[in-house]
């Protein structure tokens, strides 16, 4: 398996962000091909003190080859570019083999 994450920064509109991001951003995202699972969240806690974070999105593929040939698709390229419309505290894109 393989995993993409999505860290997002708090937004200057957090309501904004909510509403966009699941009416419009998520069902873009689980249109990707190869996605297995997903899974989002808004409580996003740190250890010790304040999150930089709002929101974490995690996306499951088979493995990289799927996770980049997600990405690279209509649907993917969709999703991309789609980010700045929400995620005005920025975003930070991760992947691993679990």
């Amino acid at each position: 398996m393989h995993k993409l994450v999505a860290l997002y920064g708090h937004p200057k509109d957090p309501a904004h962000f909510k509403d966009y991001y699941e009416r419009v951003h998520v069902p873009l995202a689980q249109k990707m091909p190869g996605l297995q699972a997903h899974r989002f969240s808004y409580d996003v806690a740190a250890v010790g003190g304040d999150s930089p974070y709002f929101c974490i999105f995690e996306g499951e593929f088979a493995d990289a080859d799927a996770m980049n040939n997600a990405l690279s698709s209509p649907e993917g390229q969709a999703v991309a570019g789609d980010i700045s419309n929400y995620a005005s505290g920025g975003v930070t894109l991760l992947h691993y083999s679990v």
